[in-house]
């Protein structure tokens, strides 16, 4: 089906991402009802009835410049923070809950793999996406979706499933404190402290509060693009070596290659491993969060393009029904383990929203909440949750292969 832009048209097609990009995050930051809905599904969907109207086309050099390029440089911007060491001493308590959250969310997947394998085509490829996004966030769903070739169209349609399962997920979350069970039940120390305080209203979305002002200089984007650069360049250049040098064998040499050859893992590791060893000279670059999120931003719109309505309508209720199943064992593993070992509410909701979320709607809601004093820990486990959601995805992609 030919569109009004050609898939040649280079800079008409960058212009139309970077602007679906950006209004994305515009209505997410000015409006409430953005806010909810989430800056990505907007610029998912913009691309999406671009293309079904055939203003775009479903297929472009362009669209493939991102995956191979746009998106690798966001995974080590977003990870500059990721320092092993700080994240072990200051997150605290909720480090704990967090990692069991993370179990739970493995064991989701397992538990979602026996019950719809006959159901989903290829669900041993999917799955991987959905227990890397439920550990740590979309870097591991962008990761994993590059590392097992799912189709565009797929990713897309189980792209609007994890998205508006998260959207129901977090209102959950938020009124969970209020349930009588839950009162009863478990402590609620910051809610308790809130009580007291004049919590002044501000007409600012979560997103807004989250993403404020902040003073950026040159050097900051200079280090922040060069550093990506470097660390992409070494890492794909190492997977491809090493893919190189391990061709044949048995199961066990395919399951390491897969492992320690793949370019997402290695671009993980490396960042996490410079960010422990140089915390000073990462700590004191700004401006890389919100460069890798622009970046991610676009390959949303991306995700967008080859999407068919018919396919999403089709393939998005089952989908759906897999992001349920592991968020809901998610759920309940924290919950029980919480109240186990007398973690408060507001915890295990923080941490449980750092797996299904990832640190930047963790914090949100601690922000909107007015729980301060869980935003730098809950910032600190979901950025351990981009390293750590790969490898768990990779394994459980392994096993159900």
């Amino acid at each position: 089906m030919s569109s009004l832009i050609s898939a040649e048209n280079t800079w008409a097609l960058w212009a139309i991402l970077a602007f679906c990009a950006a209004a994305a995050i515009y209505l997410e930051q000015k409006y409430s009802w953005a806010n909810k809905v989430t800056g990505c599904i907007l610029a998912l969907l913009f691309t999406l009835i671009l293309s079904n109207v055939g203003i775009i086309p479903t297929e472009s050099p362009v669209y493939d410049s991102v995956w191979s390029y746009v998106v690798p440089l966001a995974v080590p911007m977003l990870l500059f923070n990721a320092n092993i060491k700080k994240i072990g001493k200051e997150s605290g308590k909720l480090l704990i809950i967090y990692l069991i959250g993370s179990l739970g969310t493995v064991l989701g997947g397992f538990v979602a793999f026996f019950a719809l394998r006959n159901l989903i085509p290829n669900l041993n490829d999917i799955l991987p996406m959905f227990v890397g996004t439920y550990i740590g966030g979309s870097v591991n769903f962008v990761a994993m979706s590059t590392a097992y070739k799912v189709p565009s169209a797929t990713v897309s349609a189980a792209l609007v499933a994890d998205n508006l399962l998260m959207a129901l997920y977090f209102f959950t979350l938020i009124a969970l404190p209020s349930l009588g069970f839950i009162k009863k039940n478990y402590s609620h120390p910051y809610i308790d402290k809130l009580e007291s305080e004049a919590d002044k209203e501000t007409d600012k979305t979560m997103a807004a509060q989250y993403w404020g002002s902040k003073e950026i200089s040159l050097k900051d984007i200079a280090f922040t693009v060069a550093t990506a650069f470097v660390i992409v360049a070494i890492s794909v250049k190492l997977s491809d070596v090493i893919n190189a040098s391990f061709t044949g064998g048995g199961k066990v040499t395919e399951i390491l290659v897969k492992f320690f050859g793949n370019q997402y893992l290695l671009i993980t590791t490396f960042t996490m491993i410079l960010a422990s060893v140089f915390p000073k000279f990462f700590n004191n670059i700004r401006g890389s969060q919100e460069i890798g999120t622009f970046l991610i931003y676009l390959f949303f719109a991306v995700i967008g393009a080859p999407a068919s309505i018919k396919l999403i309508i089709m393939e998005s209720p089952l989908l759906l029904v897999l992001a349920l199943i592991i968020v809901l064992v998610n759920m309940i593993v924290t919950l029980i383990f919480a109240k186990l070992l007398h973690f408060s509410i507001e915890e295990a909701i923080i941490a449980s929203n750092a797996n299904v979320g990832g640190p930047t709607t963790s914090a949100a809601m601690a922000v909107s909440k007015g729980w301060g004093d869980l935003i730098i820990p809950t910032l600190l486990v979901g950025t351990l949750g981009y390293v750590i959601g790969n490898y768990f995805a990779l394994i459980v992609g392994i096993i159900t292969h």
